[in-house]
């Protein structure tokens, strides 16, 4: 469809992901879904392409591109029926990575920022807790320092990419304020850091979830990202740019189950016809789509304010709680709509519907979206 947020370069890139989803991930993300994560060398791909750090700084090896761009990309990605696969690489190039990009000095991204841009080093942002998740200032976990090294304690729970990633983005209480909270750089296999357990979960089967121990864990001083006590202040700018990204994800499950469920009902027959010959179908089918087109327009003019530099915290909250309700919406009427194959395991369409429950909870729940919007009024 037309935009006028469109360019041939956007053309291109979306082009570029569609032919590596179809090469690379449709065909064999299946065996990701058992394996329980995404092969490292499929990251090592999408890297070599050029796909990993299209907002990084082009000396680091990414493209210095704008929000829209970026959003090009999310949403192309998103596309993929495997939102596992998905939220593998936004999580590495969306919600970790730019805490590197943003608050990194010259040695710390000359050491690591390179090869995150490459996908020889993955990324994982360890905020969330047992006991605050989107309450960042409610944190518990706590970061003392003792001479040239900092000294992490706490749990992390929920952590994408958390099992298999390289290098972890980790936010802790630095001080006696209530928001006096730090960024720390944390390399797998630092002693005292591990592992918990990895979390068996409802969707994103081919994503890797964990809990991240941190007991007596010793990082040096010069792995502090950013200012000491404005890691809270980091992580609500990054929100923005996570919440646009889980919105291009939603709009694409919304795009893809609709795009299988018409495929379907044109095929299925029942009733002396097929399905589509049936007015509360064609209807429903109409309005939701009419809603996701709806969504699009909504969160690409969010990307497009990110580049002309204006808060949007209101609208970008509500983008998240409207595209996290939409898809749910959208997903569990295509899969009414396939009836008992909708069902049936390895389909797309409850593939999706298992994937799709999350975005209304993860990145800030809809609840939550919905008081940062009104406390805006």
């Amino acid at each position: 469809m037309e935009s006028i947020y469109n360019t041939p370069e956007h053309e291109l890139l979306r082009d570029q992901v569609a032919r590596f989803i179809a090469k690379e991930v449709e065909p064999h993300a299946q065996a990701w879904e058992e394996q329980g994560c995404v092969p490292r060398e499929v990251l090592r791909r999408m890297g070599g392409a050029g796909m990993l750090g299209l907002m990084f700084e082009p000396e680091y090896g990414g493209a210095g591109a704008d929000a829209l761009t970026n959003l090009v990309f999310a949403e192309a990605l998103s596309q993929s029926t495997f939102g596992g696969f998905i939220i593998t690489v936004l999580v590495h190039t969306d919600m970790a990575g730019p805490h590197l990009h943003h608050a990194g000095n010259a040695a710390q991204k000359d050491k690591y920022l390179k090869r995150v841009t490459a996908g020889e080093t993955i990324c994982a942002v360890a905020i969330t807790e047992p006991g605050a998740g989107s309450d960042v200032a409610g944190i518990r976990s706590t970061a003392k320092r003792d001479g040239n090294d900092w000294v992490l304690n706490g749990t992390k729970m929920f952590i994408t990419n958390g099992v298999h990633a390289d290098l972890y983005f980790v936010a802790a209480k630095s001080g006696p304020g209530k928001r006096e909270v730090s960024m720390f750089i944390v390399e797998k296999g630092t002693p005292g850091f591990s592992v918990g357990r990895a979390l068996k979960k409802t969707g994103w089967l081919s994503s890797d979830t964990a809990e991240l121990v941190f007991d007596q864990v010793r990082v040096p001083a010069a792995n502090l990202l950013g200012e000491e006590g404005k890691g809270f202040y980091s992580v609500m700018k990054n929100f923005q740019t996570e919440r646009i990204a889980l919105a291009a994800m939603a709009v694409g499950h919304c795009q893809q189950a609709l795009r299988h469920t018409l495929d379907y009902v044109r095929q299925r027959q029942a009733f002396g016809g097929v399905l589509w010959d049936q007015q509360t179908i064609r209807q429903r089918i109409s309005m939701l789509d009419a809603k996701t087109r709806a969504a699009r327009q909504f969160m690409y003019h969010c990307a497009w304010s990110v580049t002309q530099g204006h808060d949007i915290v209101q609208e970008v909250s509500m983008l998240k709680a409207l595209t996290g309700e939409l898809v749910n919406e959208v997903v569990s009427t295509c899969q009414q709509f396939h009836g008992g194959m909708g069902f049936i395991r390895e389909t797309a369409v409850e593939r999706l519907w298992r994937d799709a429950r999350v975005l209304a909870i993860g990145g800030g729940a809809t609840e939550v979206m919905l008081e940062e919007a009104a406390k805006r009024y």
